[in-house]
């Protein structure tokens, strides 16, 4: 007891003289130490003393003295507590910096002791899982030992805490921070299987990272309420969530590369055929092109394993590259997106350029011929059936280059995304494996990725399955109401495609009703439309194969015009047989105005076959019936002709608004 006073009396003397005299507490606490030297208080004044005064080699010294003789001592973990933390920080703050550099002065072998026990100490998953990894990252040698059961313990603690989605602070860690560590380790031996694992993995992560909406912080914040009375756990997930996958200082860079730099490790230790590293995403899908040429050749185990090179590889350019075209045409559906994201959304349609070209071209075009199927039955046969299979044809997407500066890449970003698809669908084994992989990432639920498969079909010209694919989007969109914020058009973009699939197709009445319905959402520009000229390569008719297709910005001041072109098209084509249809020749000249002068040989044409019958819009009838017809007429178009100063769109939008009804009946 007496020595328990004395030792006190030492360490209260020496606290008293630190800030007049330091030296002499220090002298007053070498002395305590000489004679108390199990004294714990004593040692922890003495490192208080040498800390205080950022004196990083006697700290060090002491606190390696500490952890040696008082492993249980409660104030010895508290500060390796705060060290570890400040080794794990990223700041530069002056007091960080020196306990980092407190921990540097310890031996080699006391730092990894001190961070094993130290990890023993953490009760929080995430806690003890970043203090191993502190571990691994500053003694490699430990990455044999403790690299795949760390990983394994965070997949683990990702279902146990029932995430629902991938982009979460467990799998981050793995895939961003342990993965790298234990695959570039050539010490650590992994079977095959594993490795596809953990790239299955890493590719569902960083897809997941990268194609996030804009509203995944929005989403947790307004779920944390909930979490935070259920669980506490819950609660710090959450707030790990939004903290590490949300601020600008936890962005991870360059999410694509990291993604294939672990396809390339993994190459390597399954031993692909890969010779060639660092390759573009067009060349490795050339390879693959190639590898899948006699990938039938090898043996079980040899197919086995380049029917994942080829499955891996391929899916990764694919996703990779189908995203950098959805995200340039639809930037906002985004997170990640780039600094153009305030760019006007663009939407894939067919070229109606040649609308008001010859009648007759027209109706061959879309003249259905009917075929006997084997049972007797009649097929009609549709442009599905035809000429639009889609399979080895190339059709030029025009793209105006003032709406999409970087159009180039954008389209061989299309181009090398459909041809990855293409190749996953070319054999029965690659596309087994590729449903496979899909199914368990949900990608059915992916609205960017509907976007791009719809815009694919409809490049291929396959029409009836594009529609189905709209109706996926559609319902899709409805779903994910709160990832849509843009305008009531955009969001009636699968309606704008619908109705150009349906002409195709040829089905006039379903194209114009999707039209009115699109019609019926919009406002109408009331500026001036200023004409860009587009850049049409300069391509002689008898070598296209198919008709071109235009990525049109999606907004009201082009789709309207779009719209009524193509309400143009349905009744151009009734309105010149040879069955007499005046509603239909007035649809036409009312439409005509849209794009004067260009429509003026086809209102010429419409005025000689007026004159060829002799009237229009009126029948003879019982003599006295008709009196005051002529005046009224002369009246009416006087009516119309003192309108001729309101805005052109204005009026064409009230015509289909009011006259839908009779529209529609025209086309029946």
């Amino acid at each position: 007891m007496a020595a328990q006073i004395d030792c006190e009396f030492l360490v209260k003397k020496a606290r008293d003289l630190v800030t007049e005299d330091p030296w002499a507490a220090k002298a007053w606490l070498i002395t305590a130490r000489t004679l108390y030297p199990t004294d714990f208080g004593i040692q922890y004044e003495m490192y208080t003393v040498e800390r205080n005064a950022e004196r990083t080699a006697s700290a060090g010294r002491l606190l390696y003295d500490m952890f040696v003789n008082f492993p249980d001592q409660p104030m010895v973990w508290r500060e390796i507590s705060v060290i570890t933390a400040a080794l794990r920080n990223d700041s530069q703050d002056k007091q960080t910096q020196f306990l980092r550099g407190l921990f540097e002065t310890l031996p080699g072998r006391i730092q990894c002791e001190m961070l094993l026990k130290a990890t023993e100490q953490c009760f929080n998953t995430l806690e003890r899982a970043e203090m191993l990894l502190l571990l691994l990252r500053r003694f490699p040698e430990s990455v044999v030992q403790h690299g795949v059961s760390l990983g394994e313990t965070l997949l683990e603690a990702e279902n146990l805490d029932d995430q629902d989605s991938p982009v979460n602070c467990f799998r981050k860690l793995f895939v961003c921070d342990v993965l790298p560590l234990i695959i570039n380790n050539p010490d650590v031996r992994l079977p095959a299987n594993l490795l596809y694992q953990y790239l299955h993995k890493a590719a569902e992560f960083y897809i997941g990272y990268v194609t996030r909406s804009p509203s995944l912080e929005s989403q947790h914040q307004g779920s944390q309420d909930t979490a935070d009375i259920k669980s506490p756990t819950k609660r710090s997930t959450q707030k790990y969530i939004i903290e590490g996958l949300t601020e600008k200082s936890s962005l991870i860079v360059e999410p694509w590369e990291r993604l294939f730099e672990i396809l390339s490790i993994v190459a390597m230790r399954c031993e692909w055929q890969m010779d060639k590293a660092n390759r573009n995403c067009g060349e490795i899908l050339h390879r693959m092109k190639d590898l899948c040429r006699y990938i039938n050749s090898f043996d079980d185990e040899g197919h086995r394993k380049y029917k994942n090179q080829v499955v891996y590889s391929t899916m990764l350019v694919f996703f990779k590259n189908a995203f950098q075209y959805v995200c340039s045409i639809q930037p906002s559906l985004f997170q990640a997106s780039s600094p153009s994201s305030n760019q006007i959304p663009l939407i894939l349609l067919d070229d109606l350029s040649n609308i008001y070209g010859d009648v007759d071209i027209d109706r061959s075009k879309h003249i259905h011929k009917r075929r006997k199927l084997g049972d007797g039955r009649e097929k009609t046969l549709s442009s599905d059936d035809e000429e639009c299979s889609g399979k080895g044809r190339s059709r030029h997407i025009v793209v105006n280059k003032i709406e999409l500066p970087n159009s180039i890449d954008v389209l061989e970003s299309f181009k090398v995304a459909r041809e990855s698809w293409e190749l996953l669908h070319s054999q029965e084994a690659l596309e087994k494996e590729f449903t496979r992989i899909c199914m368990s990432w949900k990608t059915e639920t992916w609205l960017w990725l509907r976007i791009f498969i719809t815009d694919m079909i409809i490049y291929q010209g396959q029409y009836r399955k594009a529609i189905n694919s709209l109706h996926q989007l559609g319902a899709l969109q409805g779903a994910q109401q709160h990832v849509m914020s843009q305008g009531a058009l955009e969001q009636q973009r699968a309606l704008i495609q619908m109705a150009a699939c349906h002409f195709a197709l040829g089905e006039y009445r379903m194209t114009c009703d999707k039209v009115l319905d699109v019609m019926c959402s919009i406002i109408p520009c009331v500026q001036d439309v200023v004409k860009v000229q587009e850049e049409i390569p300069k391509v002689k008719p008898r070598f296209r194969k198919a008709s071109d297709l235009k990525l049109l910005p999606c907004t009201s001041k082009t789709m309207m015009p779009y719209c009524l072109q193509l309400m143009l098209a349905c009744f151009k084509l009734r309105a010149f047989t040879d069955i007499r249809d005046d509603l239909a020749l007035g649809h036409v000249i009312v439409l005509l105005q849209l794009d004067w002068p260009r429509g003026e040989n086809l209102f010429l044409k419409a005025v000689d076959k007026i004159c060829q019958q002799g009237s229009f819009q009126h029948h003879t009838v019982t003599r006295g019936i008709t009196k005051g017809v002529k005046e009224d007429f002369r009246l009416a178009m006087e009516r119309q002709v003192s309108r001729c100063g309101e805005n052109l769109m204005v009026v064409l939008h009230r015509f289909c608004i009011n006259e839908k009804i009779i529209l529609l009946q025209t086309l029946m």
